[in-house]
């Protein structure tokens, strides 16, 4: 039986000297032998240095050992701040409060330190920071859309108003919540709503309102629901505009009724955060019996213009008549002329041939039309 006991530490691996329970020092790599009748006495216990992190239930008492400190990194975070452990370029733990130690070798190790005070985490590896396994721990993120705005809240208080991209930040500071608002142009439909006018004809007027949000703060601060408030307030305005005027005043001049309720509406929207882009009566829509009292009134009134046309083109007519009654009798030559082409369309279908003698041409004419008759 061999007295020596020998003990091979390699170059990735570290050992822990104990006698009697002891802790008594580091043992470097290399090759160590203890007398065969000492092996209860002094222990060696072999760690590798390939499992970065240094973990054991007698840390405490090895890191109060300047050896052993020499040997490691150590991490020591107070409550509020929080550590990112990157291995050879590659991240490797996220660290909360607390104490911790990693070996110094074989790899290279970088350490970052956060006071999660700045809330906001600020890092140009963020993919890979909350793709790591303990990210979701420690961390939050908030994906903001090309077209959208978020309003960060921490304890009931805004505290940011975050542009499109990823924004991440440390969890444990505070009850923190987000939303989000839309920035897009949107289209608001008011269907259906019934309005007396001010001579007193019941009709249903559909709205179209075109909005976006202007001041997403404002927006979301002055109502739950900032586009049904819209809603509502386009509701008010309407009724208002269409109850101020009659029935033949709303179908004359749609134009200005939408005009009317725009800028109204534009007013009101602007203490909701909220920009008006455009207003539409796109329906007016009557009742049976009005329709068919509308189409009666309609119908007189385009006969009447039609009975009005035709008065007129009478008159004109018979005042052209008398101009060239007075024309004519005005221009003797002019009335022979004018006998002529009448006497022509007279005969034009006539199948004989005349001869005239010298006399008065007309004279001759006109008797031989009366003896063709």
């Amino acid at each position: 039986m061999s007295l020596f006991h020998t003990i091979r530490i390699k170059q990735h691996e570290r050992g822990f000297w104990f006698r009697h329970g002891e802790f008594q020092g580091l043992v470097q790599p290399g090759e160590y032998t203890i007398w065969f009748w000492n092996r209860n006495r002094d222990r060696i216990e072999i760690v590798s240095t390939l499992t970065t992190k240094f973990e054991h239930p007698l840390a405490d008492v090895l890191l109060a050992r300047g050896d052993v400190r020499d040997a490691l990194v150590i991490v020591d975070n107070a409550d509020n701040e929080r550590a990112l452990v990157w291995r050879d370029g590659r991240l490797a733990h996220v660290l909360g409060p607390g104490r911790f130690a990693f070996w110094a070798v074989p790899y290279r190790l970088h350490v970052e330190r956060f006071d999660v005070n700045t809330f906001t985490l600020s890092h140009p590896r963020l993919q890979a920071i909350l793709g790591h396994g303990e990210a979701s721990r420690w961390l939050d993120g908030v994906q903001v859309g090309q077209t959208e705005t978020a309003l960060l809240y921490r304890d009931g208080v805004l505290i940011d108003s975050l542009n499109p991209g990823l924004h991440v930040f440390w969890k444990g500071t505070g009850r923190v919540v987000w939303k989000a608002v839309d920035l897009r142009e949107q289209v608001a439909d008011v269907a259906g709503q019934e309005i007396i006018t001010a001579d007193k004809v019941s009709l249903r007027v559909n709205l179209v309102v075109t909005w976006q949000v202007a001041d997403a703060v404002k927006a979301v601060a002055a109502s739950a629901d900032h586009g049904q408030a819209l809603y509502r307030e386009a509701q008010l305005v309407l009724r208002a505009a269409v109850g101020a005027r009659t029935l033949d005043a709303m179908l004359s001049d749609k134009e200005t009724v939408g005009a009317e309720v725009r800028d109204a509406l534009a007013r009101r929207a602007e203490t909701l955060g909220l920009a008006v882009r455009g207003v539409g009566l796109r329906d007016i829509i009557l009742p049976g019996d009005m329709k068919t009292l509308l189409n009666q009134v309609i119908s007189a009134q385009k006969e009447a213009e039609a009975n009005l046309i035709r008065r007129r083109e009478e008159t004109a007519q018979v005042r052209s008549q008398a101009n060239t009654a007075k024309l004519l009798s005005d221009n003797p030559a002019l009335l022979r002329l004018r006998e002529m082409e009448l006497l022509k369309d007279v005969l034009v279908s006539a199948k004989a041939t005349f001869v005239f003698g010298p006399g008065d041409l007309a004279e001759q004419v006109r008797s031989l039309a009366s003896v063709e008759k």
